[in-house]
C-alpha cells in the first residue's frame, strides 16, 4: 500500500526537482524573473507531469520494456502539444512571455523521470500524487526563485498578474517599494543563479540541523533508557 503523505512530501521538499534533484535549471533560470512567470510555468509543467503520470500508469502493463522509452516520450510530447495549445488559446499573453519554454517541457528530465521511475511501476492514483507532488513541488521552486528575483529586481510580486493570468490573479500584484530603481542583477541569468545558490544553502542548513536535533533527541533516549534498567 502506498504512503501518500509520504510521496506528497517528497514531491514537495525531500525530492524537490529543483532544490534536491538540480533538473530542469534551464527554464528556471530563463522564466524566473518574476513569481508571475513562474507560477505560469509552474502550473503548465505540473498539468503535464500529472496528466503523463496518469496515462503512463494506465498503459503501463500494456507497455514493453523494449520500447518504453520511446512511448514514453511520444505520450509526453503529445500532452505538451495540448498543454501548448491550450496556453495559446486561453492564456495568450503568458504563452508569449514563456515562448519556446512550453514546448520544452517535452525535454525536461524530470517529466520523463517520473514516469521511468514511479509511474510505469505504480498503480494510477499513486502516480497521480506523485505527478502532482512533483509538479507542486516546481513550482513553489520556481515561485521562490522568481519571487526573491522580483522583490530585489524592481521591488514588486507577481506583476502583470491580472494581465498573464487572468483577473482572478489579480490580488497577487503587490507593489513593495514605489519608485524603485531596481537592482538589474537580480533580473539576469546571473542573478537567477545567486538566488538558487542561496536557497540551497539554505535548504542544506534547515536539513542538517533538523537532522541534528534528531540525532541529539535519539541520543537522549538512549541515555534515558539505559538509566532506567536496573
Amino acid at each position: 500500500m502506498n504512503d501518500y503523505r509520504s510521496i506528497f512530501t517528497e514531491g514537495l521538499w525531500g525530492n524537490n526537482v529543483v532544490f534536491a534533484q538540480m533538473l530542469a535549471l534551464c527554464p528556471l533560470m530563463a522564466v524566473t524573473t518574476t513569481a508571475t512567470n513562474g507560477l505560469g510555468m509552474g502550473l503548465a509543467t505540473t498539468g503535464v507531469l500529472l496528466a503523463s503520470n496518469v496515462v503512463i500508469a494506465s498503459c503501463r502493463n500494456f507497455i514493453t520494456p523494449d520500447v518504453r522509452i520511446p512511448v514514453f516520450v511520444l505520450l509526453i510530447a503529445s500532452l505538451v502539444t495540448l498543454a501548448d495549445m491550450a496556453i495559446n488559446a486561453w492564456l495568450h499573453e503568458l504563452y508569449k512571455v514563456l515562448g519556446l519554454f512550453i514546448p520544452l517541457i517535452v525535454v525536461n528530465c524530470s517529466v520523463l523521470g517520473r514516469a521511468e521511475a514511479f509511474a510505469s511501476k505504480q498503480p494510477v492514483s499513486a502516480s497521480a500524487v506523485d505527478g502532482l507532488a512533483m509538479g507542486l513541488g516546481y513550482t513553489l521552486a520556481l515561485i521562490i526563485i522568481g519571487g526573491c528575483r522580483e522583490i530585489l529586481g524592481s521591488a514588486t510580486l507577481f506583476a502583470h498578474a491580472s494581465l498573464l493570468l487572468g483577473d482572478g490573479f489579480a490580488f497577487l500584484e503587490t507593489t513593495l517599494i514605489p519608485h524603485y530603481k531596481g537592482f538589474l542583477l537580480m533580473l539576469l541569468p546571473p542573478g537567477g543563479f545567486l538566488v538558487l545558490g542561496f536557497l540551497l544553502a539554505g535548504k542544506r542548513a534547515m536539513e542538517r540541523r533538523v537532522q541534528q536535533r534528531k540525532e541529539r533527541a535519539r541520543s537522549a533516549d538512549l541515555q534515558y533508557g539505559h538509566c532506567r534498567v536496573p
